[in-house]
């Protein structure tokens, strides 16, 4: 889908130019970042800012048209965090470059979009060392 340039900038000046899901940063990375469907297309999401996030590639095509997943601790099918609606914090923190799921919504994301691959903590190790980890708004 050709998404105008104009949209495209807004979600990323927004997203401080790093994944919403993860919080890696899209500086220093070879791959484009994607801009996600948070409420897929495919389950009739709309095109529009306040459904759009910038997502790393992995994230992104992890999560594909899911919008909830399991909890590897109760096993009860939750909804995936939703960057517009949901506080990056009430969800995750920080332990070290790990992210770590803190409520159901938090461990199933971490989970289902392996938010701590380890070519992804390394990345975030070498972004602390320069300074630019975690995010603000991450904290």
């Amino acid at each position: 889908m050709s998404l105008p340039d104009a949209l495209r900038w807004q979600v990323i000046e927004r997203a401080g130019n790093r994944c919403e899901y993860c919080g890696l940063s899209q500086e220093g990375q070879e791959a484009v970042f994607h801009v996600d469907h948070i409420h897929p297309v495919k389950l009739a999401g709309q095109t529009e800012l306040e459904n759009l996030a910038l997502a790393c590639v992995s994230c992104s095509l992890r999560k594909g048209a899911r919008v909830s997943a399991e909890d590897p601790v109760g096993g009860d099918f939750v909804p995936l965090f939703h960057p517009r609606r949901d506080r990056w914090n009430l969800h995750f923190r920080w332990q070290q470059a790990e992210v770590v799921g803190i409520t159901a919504t938090g461990r199933a994301t971490v989970t289902s979009l392996a938010m701590n691959r380890p070519i992804a903590v390394s990345i975030r190790r070498e972004e602390a060392l320069r300074g630019r980890h975690p995010a603000p708004g991450q904290l």
